[in-house]
């Protein structure tokens, strides 16, 4: 049964919450600081840890346990990435140029569709997956900080040389 969840995200903040039927079911909090992420949904607790400097990969641990429960790695354009489960490979791509839409899929076909901007969206699927709505969001931060981050190292010199002169 199809099932369609939103989510929501204050202008500055860093936590995504996430509701079916407009009732508080999980959230998702980042941090731009940290390389650790908590996420909960229902009665499920998880870890994100990122690693590495240039090559970056994501553990995803039991928030209860501490075991790891799958990996993500990245695309090196910032448009797809895979999450490695014990018992299957998921894939994430954004599907539009604008990065208002994006999915997780494996080798059977669609499992979740997100759409949304910086501050609210929606996430459509089939069955209800904690581990992988959380991951979906996660993923999609991710490369918001990362195009963030790009766009800083990029444009602060230019500012920085126009206004020197």
């Amino acid at each position: 049964m199809k099932k369609t969840l939103n989510w929501k995200r204050g202008t500055f903040s860093t936590t995504y919450r996430i509701f079916s039927d407009e009732q508080a079911i999980g959230e998702l909090q980042n941090s731009a600081f940290k390389q650790t992420s908590q996420g909960s949904i229902g009665r499920k607790k998880y870890t994100f840890r990122t690693k590495g400097l240039f090559k970056q990969e994501t553990q995803i641990l039991d928030g209860n346990s501490n075991k790891p429960v799958g990996n993500i790695t990245y695309g090196s354009m910032m448009t797809k990435a895979t999450i490695q489960l014990p018992d299957r490979t998921v894939s994430w791509k954004y599907d539009n140029r604008w990065q208002t839409r994006w999915s997780l899929f494996d080798e059977q076909g669609s499992l979740m569709k997100f759409a949304g901007r910086s501050t609210k969206g929606t996430i459509d699927c089939e069955e209800l997956d904690e581990l992988l709505v959380l991951t979906g969001l996660f993923i999609t931060n991710y490369y918001q900080q990362a195009m963030i981050a790009v766009f800083v190292a990029v444009f602060i010199p230019i500012w920085v040389t126009v206004f020197n002169n």
